[in-house]
């Protein structure tokens, strides 16, 4: 995979601490976001949640 941005092909896979829920269930323990970020420019190539049923 190359970078959209810079072409640079470094990439990790981070998290943050928020975990992405439904609108509609503010108490929901929600899922992981994981993201692909370009080790060269710091371009996030993808957003993925990790365990997309906890949104149900």
């Amino acid at each position: 995979m190359n970078c959209k941005n810079c072409g640079g092909n470094s990439f990790i896979q981070a998290t943050d601490y928020i975990n992405l829920r439904p609108l509609d269930k503010k108490m929901a323990i929600g899922s992981e976001k994981v993201y692909t970020v370009c080790l060269d420019c710091g371009e996030v190539a993808s957003i993925k949640i990790k365990n997309p049923d906890k949104l149900k």
